[in-house]
């Protein structure tokens, strides 16, 4: 089969570039499995044209005649400027320095739609955007850090918890997302942008880490008892938490296994979020960080959604 993005590359070699005749950039970015390399058969149910982003100057008007069909899909050519496309993707100006709030209010999904997929002609500076969104500014990706090793620390022993009095399925709810939060941790330190859910695993599974982790998250969805959860568990954190030792980020944290509080539950902890904080620099984020490490939109994407919605979350920084 023929990937979306080789057949939307091609569509605009051979098609569109012959009838557009101002200078612009054309891409394939924004929605869709092709433009994150995940497209298979199925793909082409809807949304499996041959297209291209086509951009041009602001006040230019271009119509491009292009045929209904290429190697039999529709084909779908989209008109815009530079500033209008970002603006309506991620609500920013492209010509404007990013600040911290802005990084913190733009839906990771989105980012990675931004970055992925490719540019195929250039005139107009595209790559220079995509360029600048490409991972975040690094005291930021700390701080998302410091904050997904936050959602795993207050919840690592409740899986235990649930199961001493018997509720298993309780428990494996919680172990469940504990996987959740241990697989995003490592996208973050493989400074990779995660998907969203349709395409999560499927992107973990070709990080470089993936091959090794995989197998330990799996255990703790198998697991059939709190304790084989908490073993499982133990193991999954310990090897997240050796992956961030042997970047080298932090001074090394020393991972020990402790019982919280005396009760019969064991966790495998690392001062992460301690040795983490220690190293960034921009007073912006450790303001932010100082109050609690909530991380970004994502905690809130499913309330505030649309992209005028971001300024909402921009007033929740300050």
């Amino acid at each position: 089969m023929t990937s979306g993005l080789e057949l939307c590359r091609r569509f605009y070699d051979e098609v569109v570039r012959h009838v557009v005749d101002v200078p612009h950039s054309a891409a394939l970015l924004g929605r869709g499995s092709e433009v994150l390399g995940y497209d298979d058969e199925m793909s082409t149910d809807h949304n499996g044209e041959a297209r291209v982003v086509l951009f041009v100057r602001p006040g230019v008007v271009v119509r491009p005649e292009v045929p209904e069909r290429f190697e039999g899909r529709p084909t779908l050519v989209e008109v815009h400027t530079v500033r209008e496309f970002f603006q309506s993707r991620l609500g920013f100006d492209p010509e404007a320095a990013l600040t911290v709030g802005d990084w913190l209010t733009f839906p990771e999904q989105h980012l990675l739609m931004m970055t992925a997929g490719a540019v195929f002609h250039d005139e107009l500076g595209v790559q220079d955007v995509r360029d600048r969104l490409a991972y975040y500014p690094d005291d930021v990706w700390r701080y998302l850090m410091i904050a997904a090793w936050w959602r795993v620390h207050p919840e690592v022993n409740l899986a235990g918890r649930a199961g001493y009095v018997g509720d298993e399925l309780g428990s494996a709810v919680i172990g469940a997302q504990l996987v959740q939060d241990l697989m995003r941790l490592g996208f973050l330190l493989e400074r990779q942008y995660a998907p969203y859910s349709k395409w999560f695993g499927t992107a973990f599974s070709r990080l470089s880490s993936g091959p090794a982790l995989t197998p330990l998250l799996q255990d703790v969805l198998r697991a059939s008892s709190w304790q084989q959860r908490e073993e499982a568990l133990m193991a999954a954190y310990r090897a997240v938490g050796e992956l961030h030792n042997r970047l080298g980020i932090t001074a090394p944290v020393e991972l020990g296994v402790e019982r919280m509080w005396g009760r019969p539950f064991r966790v495998v902890w690392g001062d992460f979020p301690g040795a983490l904080s220690a190293t960034i620099r921009d007073p912006g984020v450790r303001r932010i960080a100082e109050r609690w490490p909530v991380g970004g939109i994502e905690q809130v994407r499913d309330v505030l959604h649309r992209v005028r919605d971001r300024r909402q979350l921009l007033a929740l920084l300050e």
